[in-house]
């Protein structure tokens, strides 16, 4: 065999090994993704499993759907975490120790590069030890308010009611309104007319007021209650009612309020003000 033919043959050789080399790392990286692919798609059903199905088993109310969006995404960042690392491995190997012996140089980097991210997941985390809210809550936060869909380390998803869904970093959050912790209050003002009787509208509506009490007693914590005289409008005297309620009821009860309300004084033949023109002609003044 001459000079050349060896030659061949140890590039042949050569190129043959990294051909091989290079399947055999295709198929680690391959053969990880699916794994890691799988160890979160059952994750996610045995914890679905464990929090929400049975949520009675372990823990009441809300939390067991807000652990079980955390627990998911804990779940994922791990899993994400270690198949990064075993993908990494197969090019450099003991890059576990390498990136070990790096930590100063990895925590100089999180102090400047990923300040926002720290800020995001310890937020997270004090949100979720101090229960501030759970999934399935309606809540005011970073200027927008809906129903919590999702509550995660680093952000936590928020769905209004026109349907927009918002994700917000749990960083950006400095202020809560929680609507479902407590009493709820709902309030009706009511105008009548100069002309009439205030102190016999106010005994009108205390009569009709009991009469609601008794058909939503299952949504109501206290009252309603007639507060009398809160204000002169252009054309009314405003009347104010009051009452508490189960949290997320209060609107429903004021819509309530409000039809009975004006059936009441319909019946009873009071006046309830509404906009008056007058028109002024050659022929003099007529009021519409």
């Amino acid at each position: 065999m001459d000079i050349t033919t060896w030659k061949d043959w140890f590039i042949s050789l050569y190129t043959l090994q990294d051909v091989q080399l290079a399947l055999t790392a295709t198929i680690r990286i391959i053969t990880t993704l699916i794994l890691a692919k799988l160890l979160i798609y059952f994750g996610t059903k045995i914890i679905e499993r464990l929090f929400i199905s049975k949520p009675g088993k372990f823990i009441a109310d809300n939390r067991p759907q807000t652990l079980s969006g955390l627990l998911k995404s804990v779940l994922r960042y791990v899993v994400y975490f270690v198949a990064g690392m075993s993908i990494i491995e197969i090019f450099v190997p003991n890059a576990a120790k390498t990136i070990l012996a790096g930590a100063g140089i990895l925590g100089l980097a999180v102090g400047f590069g990923a300040q926002n991210l720290v800020r995001d997941v310890i937020t997270g985390f004090f949100i979720l030890f101090e229960d501030q809210y759970q999934v399935g809550e309606y809540v005011t936060l970073a200027g927008v308010t809906g129903i919590v869909e999702e509550i995660g380390l680093r952000v936590t998803k928020i769905r209004e009611f026109g349907g927009q869904l918002h994700i917000i970093p749990n960083g950006t959050i400095s202020h809560v309104a929680n609507y479902n912790r407590g009493a709820m209050l709902a309030q009706v003002e009511v105008g009548i007319s100069y002309e009439e009787n205030v102190d016999k509208a106010t005994a009108v509506l205390k009569t009709m007021c009991q009469e609601f009490a008794k058909i939503w007693a299952e949504d109501l914590v206290e009252g309603p209650d007639v507060l009398g005289v809160v204000r002169f409008g252009e054309s009314e005297v405003v009347i104010r009612i009051t009452c508490k309620t189960k949290a997320m009821r209060q609107w429903e009860i004021e819509r309530q309020l409000r039809k009975l309300v004006k059936e009441t004084f319909d019946r009873e033949g009071i006046e309830i003000p509404h906009s008056r023109r007058v028109l002024l002609s050659n022929g003099g003044a007529e009021g519409a």
